[in-house]
């Protein structure tokens, strides 16, 4: 049968029919929905590791075991993942493993813009790429194959426009793979020095091996068409190419990105006329075909920045530019914005009254750093608001009010360990855990302190306050965000506390859907002096009308808190006047 399928939802359909059993991830946009659609196959365990280098650990652990298992993870989570995977490269495999990371080209949902391909290189580890849903199933078959022919884990690079467009994909079944005997073999499997000496030795006769395997795979094809024009691409470029270039140049679609195919590479090139790289973020295509003496475009014409588009390939390459139809007035921006009801928003707007410097991390939350709340200084990477505060404060010793705001998910990643450190350091800092009840900014999976599995099974909740005070902190206190009041007076009480401290902002995403709605509130217009207090908080759903404030009832949430800072007491649950 065929189905139109989401990328992710295709290499999903490729762990069902290659066999996998063992699924371990962390979610992270454009990755995530590969393991949700994992999960819905019975025969696959799926599960939300707390972060990624566990998740690959977990999959590592399953391949020693003898089964064919699976993670993935978006590219800045391969940095965390980093240190068993370069030396999984080492002990290879027993069940076949791959190891997926979808990289975020235009940063829709990410704070950099890392291409991937250079870990394949650095841990010496074969890489494979698919530029559609059809290629995402197949490709993962032959992943499998490579993995366990080869002995090695197997890179499996995506991008956000491949893991989240669609195409046809046609289903079959699963091949069941029965458990591989596991043998105990300490040489192979502890990487200890002396072991580790003799599988370098290994690792790099297997990059030979596949560098022959590379020249033959049908990972790698050639579409031959008009010879004026050469062009070596892999995944969303090549869709980009044949778009704009269609029968006007022949291409060299690569497939198996890592290593390369050399001796494919200069026969095409002797075969065109002018060659061309195209390949979105950094030169790594191109460096490999000048090293082999190839003369070739590519970075000179397009940018290292961003995406690529057909327009842009036909312009720098035919000089074809597209006319486009162009708006007489100017669109006005629309910000990203916390949703209304919030649970976040009254804590930060607590925190920008008090101009305190907010240390930030990576969730939802890290929308407070936008107008009108403006209430995040830094943001770094997953956990480091807590790591950074502390040497932030012991730089400056403590003469700044300061704070750390970390999401609860956030937190089981990689915030406890910074925790442990202002404890076990005499630090004197407060962190701010903006326990929302899910992993809400990649659209609400489960973790650790939610109760609930991937499969959707009932657990027991990991607590956050018992975790805190485990990690030496004797201050911690719970706080409602909606209650502005209380906020303060902890924020105040805690920054003057001459040792470390804790404060959970505990309400749950008012996206849930076990979280029960109010009513719309509504603007009473006599009572309104236009003040624009209730602004303050940067609610989408209140605006100016004829010079009063209004609030749009399709998309109040009735959670109350511009109602609690309006001096005039003009919100509230009446009509309109």
């Amino acid at each position: 049968m065929k189905t139109l399928m989401l990328g992710n939802e295709a290499v999903a359909r490729g762990l069902y029919e290659a066999g996998c059993r063992v699924v371990s991830s962390y979610p992270g946009t454009p990755s995530t929905e590969i393991s949700e659609y994992a999960a819905k196959y019975e025969e696959i365990y799926a599960e939300w590791a707390p972060n990624e280098k566990v998740a690959a650990e977990v999959a590592i652990g399953a391949s020693f075991g003898g089964a064919r298992s699976f993670c993935a993870m978006k590219h800045v989570g391969l940095n965390v993942a980093a240190d068993p995977v370069f030396t999984s490269s080492y002990t290879g495999v027993n069940g076949g493993m791959i190891l997926a990371v979808a990289d975020d080209q235009g940063m829709h949902s990410s704070q950099n813009e890392q291409d991937s391909r250079h870990y394949a290189a650095a841990a010496k580890l074969p890489m494979i790429e698919p530029s559609d849903s059809k290629e995402c199933k197949e490709f993962v078959k032959a992943a499998y194959e490579i993995s366990e022919d080869f002995d090695t884990p197997v890179l499996f690079r995506l991008s956000t426009r491949v893991s989240h467009s669609q195409s046809i994909v046609e289903e079959c079944p699963r091949d069941e793979k029965p458990l591989k005997d596991y043998v105990k073999n300490p040489q192979k499997y502890v990487m200890m020095p002396a072991f580790a000496k003799s599988r370098h030795i290994a690792v790099e006769q297997r990059l030979e091996a596949l560098a022959r395997f590379a020249e033959t795979t049908g990972l790698n094809r050639i579409e031959w068409a008009d010879t004026k024009i050469g062009v070596i691409c892999s995944g969303i470029a090549y869709q980009y190419v044949k778009e704009a270039l269609g029968e006007k140049a022949s291409v060299l679609k690569l497939g198996l990105i890592y290593p390369l195919p050399e001796q494919m590479i200069r026969d095409f090139a002797q075969k065109v006329d002018k060659l061309y790289v195209i390949e979105e973020l950094d030169d790594i295509f191109e460096t490999q075909v000048k090293k082999l003496g190839i003369a070739c475009e590519g970075k000179a014409l397009f940018t290292k920045l961003g995406e690529y588009s057909p327009q842009m390939i036909a312009e720098k390459i035919l000089g074809e530019k597209t006319d486009y139809r162009t708006f007489d007035e100017p669109v006005p921006m629309r910000p990203p914005v916390m949703c209304p009801g919030c649970p976040h928003r009254g804590l930060y707007y607590v925190l920008s009254k008090l101009r305190v410097m907010v240390s930030g991390d990576i969730g939802c939350y890290t929308l407070g750093a936008t107008a009108p709340l403006n209430a995040m200084d830094t943001c770094v990477c997953m956990g480091a608001s807590i790591s950074s505060l502390h040497g932030f404060n012991k730089a400056r010793g403590m003469q700044d009010r300061s704070v750390a705001v970390i999401g609860d998910s956030t937190f089981m990643h990689s915030g406890v360990t910074g925790l442990v450190n202002i404890g076990y350091n005499k630090g004197n800092s407060t962190v701010i855990i903006l326990d929302n009840r899910i992993t809400g900014m990649t659209g609400h999976q489960d973790n650790p302190t939610t109760g609930r599995t991937l499969k959707g099974e009932e657990v027991p909740q990991v607590s956050i306050e018992a975790v805190c005070r485990a990690a030496g902190i004797r201050r911690v206190r719970v706080v409602d965000p909606y209650d502005t009041v209380q906020v303060e007076t902890a924020l105040k009480e805690e920054l003057a506390s001459p040792e470390p401290s804790v404060i959970i902002s505990r309400r749950p995403c008012v996206l849930l859907k076990s979280v029960p709605k109010k009513a719309p509130l509504a603007v009473d217009r006599e009572q309104c002096r236009s003040c624009k207090a209730c602004f303050k908080i940067g609610c989408p759903s209140i605006h100016m009308e004829d010079s009063k404030a209004s609030i749009d009832p399709t998309l109040c949430v009735g959670c109350g808190l511009c109602a609690s800072l309006c001096p005039f007491h003009a919100i509230g649950a009446q009509e309109v006047r």
